[in-house]
């Protein structure tokens, strides 16, 4: 795999990928220019995330759940001193859709973290990464109930 990065101006560089994407990397906007980009931090962050996303939905469709909104939300602490690494993240993640099996939601997870998603395991070796889901039940016209909830233990974890 193969990128590049090209500076612009200030603390901003142009990211080109493998695949041919160009996206702008920015970090401490000048305070009379708008931020033009996520810093690099946040861009681990948002692939851990979104790594592991495409590996759930995936399964689910697979196991032919009826998913109708799914996302992930992503929070990781950093370090208070220089080079201010992660030091733990939490991966929430909110299936909604009708009768979505709970089994079914943590097999998908299981798949992901220890089998699929390559972020996972990557930074997993570095920092502790917490898993927990949240299951709606889609009632329509945008209104949801929570079902169940809880915490994902990987393989050897107590």
């Amino acid at each position: 795999m193969d990128g590049k990065v090209i500076w612009k101006d200030a603390l901003i560089f142009e990211a080109v990928s493998n695949s041919g994407f160009h996206f702008n990397i920015d970090s401490n906007p000048a305070l009379d220019k708008p931020n033009s980009g996520p810093s690099p931090m946040e861009l681990i962050a948002i692939s851990l995330a979104g790594c592991t996303a495409m590996d759930v939905i995936s399964i689910l469709q697979k196991k032919q759940q009826d998913v109708t909104s799914f996302e992930i939300k992503v929070h990781a602490d950093r370090a208070t001193d220089t080079p201010k690494v992660f030091t733990r993240a939490v991966l929430e993640y909110q299936v909604t859709g009708h009768a979505v099996d709970e089994a079914a939601v943590m097999r998908a997870i299981e798949l992901s973290v220890e089998k699929y998603c390559p972020v996972h395991a990557m930074l997993s070796q570095v920092f502790p990464i917490d898993l927990t889901y949240l299951i709606l039940e889609d009632e329509g016209e945008g209104m949801r109930r929570v079902v169940t909830e809880g915490n994902f233990m990987a393989q050897g974890e107590e």
